[in-house]
């Protein structure tokens, strides 16, 4: 693979023969049943690849995004990469399991592991993080994170902070986490991401955002919203001011983060929750674009934080 390939743009008619070359070495994998791409088939033909209900672990072929930003996660877990020819940033590791898929996605694209500088993270659960450990082994790459979540990150496992504490499995240590400050902008060459403190589904949630050029000029503000549903473990509550004090309304300062972050293209840690394989490629059913998606992103968690509360008060009463 020559160096051009890897260039921070990159054409319509790369990014096709890239997504054929990641099917090929999905499926050699064992991933996702799908046919090999045939001479002018179009290169969504690989969105078709995920089941309807997959797993964590369920391997996907890779995604074009919109310019140098390209899903490389599962058919069930987000991984982001965003390239340059100075390195690349990868946003979430998923699984454990999930990390090989991961880094199979990568270089199916033409990519280095080892060009990885950076990994984000979204939150502290082993769905996402999982995979940290074992791609920053392989990339040498920088852990990033805020300090609520860069120590649970090197501790593999969160604390009573943390909604789903009881329910969720530690996973393997994080070495050396790099602190980042909620608002901070961390740089690569001619990429630049955002930090958004967006506590609620952990401590330690963060969303970020950043600007995607393809090659024609056309720049996306591009948001990787975190996970806002309420879930925990049997013991937590969310009302329990005394045990967690002012953890509501941080969620509901989370709510409007996200509703009023710069957002023309969103991604979430889970795929499903924007519905992001059914807005890319040709085959689109739904817009990738829609400049009104963080909006409605933060409604719905609204809905489901108020009935929550209501859950908990109404199972309070006598």
């Amino acid at each position: 693979m020559t160096d051009s390939v890897r260039l921070f743009f990159i054409s319509a008619s790369e990014a096709t023969m890239r997504l054929a070359m990641a099917l090929i070495g999905v499926l050699a994998l064992g991933g996702c049943a799908a046919p090999a791409l045939k001479s002018g088939q179009k290169a969504a033909t690989a969105a078709a690849a995920c089941p309807a209900d997959p797993t964590w672990d369920t391997p996907s072929a890779p995604h074009h995004i919109h310019g140098n930003t390209w899903y490389v996660g599962t058919c069930g877990i987000s991984s982001i990469l965003i390239t340059s020819d100075q390195g690349h940033v990868l946003i979430d590791g998923t699984t454990k399991k999930g990390a090989a898929s991961v880094e199979a996605n990568i270089r199916a694209l033409g990519f280095k592991v080892e060009d990885v500088r950076y990994i984000l993270s979204s939150h502290e659960h082993l769905d996402h993080a999982g995979g940290i450990a074992q791609l920053q082994r392989d990339s040498g790459a920088t852990v990033v994170a805020l300090p609520a979540e860069a120590a649970s990150l090197e501790r593999g496992q969160g604390d009573r902070g943390d909604p789903q504490f009881l329910s969720t499995p530690a996973f393997a240590p994080v070495r050396a986490v790099r602190r980042i400050e909620a608002g901070e902008t961390l740089t690569l060459g001619p990429i630049a991401l955002t930090a958004h403190a967006t506590p609620g589904h952990t401590p330690g949630s963060t969303s970020w955002t950043w600007r995607s050029c393809d090659q024609a000029g056309q720049c996306r503000a591009i948001a990787y919203a975190d996970s806002l549903t309420p879930f925990s473990d049997d013991v937590y509550r969310y009302t329990d001011e005394a045990a967690h004090p002012g953890f509501i309304a941080a969620f509901r300062q989370s709510l409007i983060t996200v509703a009023n972050l710069p957002c023309d293209i969103l991604l979430t840690p889970h795929p499903g929750a924007s519905e992001l394989f059914s807005r890319l490629g040709p085959g689109a059913t739904r817009p990738l674009v829609d400049a009104g998606a963080c909006r409605a992103y933060s409604a719905t968690g609204a809905a489901k934080l108020d009935a929550r509360i209501a859950k908990e008060r109404g199972d309070a009463k006598p």
